[in-house]
């Protein structure tokens, strides 16, 4: 396997804390917004903000011959698509099972990627080290995760949620996949695809949005900003250069920094299973990036 650059592992820490707090300030925002329509506001100003700067870049997309076909199916299977799944299926479920169906797109990546993405073949010890990984993410969800909500559609629920993953799975192997392109484009372009579906489909849903107070809309310009426009940015250009299997590390960080910035910000209380966890996530993740780690520490050749 390639090693991975300095820059990559940095990359993917600011991901998981990206992420991570993401929770936290949609919690705060969706005072004045609905669901659909925060996700909305997010997706649209980030489409604005990115197709800015790919319009300074001279709109310049794929280096060669176009695929648009399966950019349009990335596009929407980025960000409306799951967006809209987990908006629909959080209503059925407990908020832990959202939290392990995204902990297991490290193992539906896994199978995809050694099949789809020349050079990431599965191997026992990845494997065995994102199976630790998500039991860790499960341990400090805590059992809450697996315990029925008691809604009628909670089945429909965690289909959504698992159904939201897995569009995140695929569209990581199918951005992979794309021809030589201009990141920044790439980013932009899958935005903007997502606008057509997310706006009219929160229309429809929730009707014509409300005009929140100005602090709601500074959260929300947050969120634009950073967790979906540079956040969106910053993937693409792992998938596409680090891989999708590396992406995924993301997904075992962010269930820990919701928890600790949770507990931060809106004195919530840390699970007792709290350090162990940790202790099994890192561990798992280590496992599995194991030489490419001792490579990036100059302990091996």
């Amino acid at each position: 396997m390639p090693d991975i650059a300095p820059r990559y592992w940095l990359m993917i820490a600011t991901l998981g804390f990206v992420w991570g707090a993401t929770f936290l300030l949609i919690k705060l925002a969706l005072d004045g917004f609905t669901p659909f329509w925060l996700a909305a506001g997010r997706i649209g100003f980030a489409a604005l903000l990115l197709y800015a700067v790919w319009g300074w870049r001279g709109f310049k997309l794929f280096k060669g011959e176009a695929s648009w076909t399966p950019l349009i199916l990335v596009g929407i299977m980025s960000t409306a698509l799951p967006f809209m799944l987990i908006s629909w299926g959080q209503q059925h479920v407990s908020s832990g099972f959202t939290g392990v169906s995204m902990a297991a797109i490290p193992l539906m990546v896994l199978p995809l990627a050694h099949f789809f993405v020349p050079g990431e073949q599965i191997t026992l010890r990845r494997l065995i080290g994102f199976c630790i990984g998500f039991a860790g993410v499960a341990l400090l969800i805590g059992g809450k995760a697996f315990e029925s909500s008691g809604a009628e559609l909670e089945a429909y629920g965690r289909a959504a949620c698992l159904s939201a993953a897995a569009c995140y799975s695929i569209s990581s192997i199918l951005t992979r996949r794309l021809p030589p392109a201009d990141p920044v484009g790439l980013a932009a372009t899958f935005l903007v695809i997502g606008c057509f579906i997310i706006f009219p489909a929160a229309w429809l849903t929730e009707g014509p949005p409300v005009m929140p107070d100005t602090k709601t809309l500074l959260i929300a310009a947050i969120l634009g900003l950073i967790p979906t426009a540079a956040a969106n940015l910053l993937r693409v250009i792992v998938v596409r250069e680090a891989g999708p299997t590396f992406m995924t590390l993301t997904n075992y960080q962010v269930p820990v920094w919701a928890v600790v910035l949770g507990a931060v910000f809106l004195g919530e209380e840390l699970p007792p299973s709290m350090l162990l966890a940790m202790v099994m996530i890192l561990g798992g993740l280590g496992l599995s990036q194991f030489g490419k780690l001792r490579r990036l520490f100059g302990k091996g050749g």
